[in-house]
């Protein structure tokens, strides 16, 4: 007989063969092939689960990552404004601490020009009445160097005088 139709002998031992290299492999071998078929999917679904956390893990970050940095934009801004603002009162503040020095110094110096004034003015008065007391001096000694016009002048200032106590 050929090959394609086997004899019933060859058959059955096959068949027999075949059933202990089977209950061999299914007592043995198959048990350590699943289990390591089963291992091995079980760490390929940790693995993959593994990584799911991971990419959840990085979005998360990324997610707080992003958040830091609109704070700390935020703040950057705050304090960009706060500093602007606390210039602005420092340059306000200085300006007008430099129209108060100026006013102050205005009024110094004014009231320093007219205390000058002043004092010009009483010394143009004194210098004046100086002279004009030289020059009455000059001008009755000159009249009165006579006696009689001294006693007329003397008369005549009394009368005077007595007629102003009269009014």
């Amino acid at each position: 007989m050929g090959l394609l139709t086997p004899e019933f002998g060859t058959v059955f031992w096959m068949v027999i063969v075949f059933a202990i290299v089977f209950f061999i492999l299914a007592k043995y071998a198959f048990p350590v092939i699943i289990g390591m078929v089963d291992k091995r999917e079980r760490y390929i679904k940790e693995s993959l689960e593994a990584a799911r956390q991971a990419n959840e893990q990085l979005s998360t970050i990324k997610q707080q990552g992003e958040a830091l940095l609109a704070q700390a934009r935020t703040e950057q801004t705050k304090m960009l404004q706060n500093a602007a603002a606390q210039r602005d009162v420092i340059v306000a503040q200085a300006k007008e601490q430099a129209r108060t020095e100026a006013a102050r110094s205005l009024e110094e110096t004014r009231a320093q020009i007219a205390a000058e004034k002043q004092s010009a003015l009483n010394e143009i008065r004194q210098a004046a009445t100086m002279l004009a007391v030289e020059m009455a001096e000059k001008l009755l000694r000159e009249k009165l160097a006579d006696e009689k016009k001294q006693d007329a002048l003397l008369d005549r200032l009394m009368n005077e005088v007595k007629h102003n106590e009269n009014f």
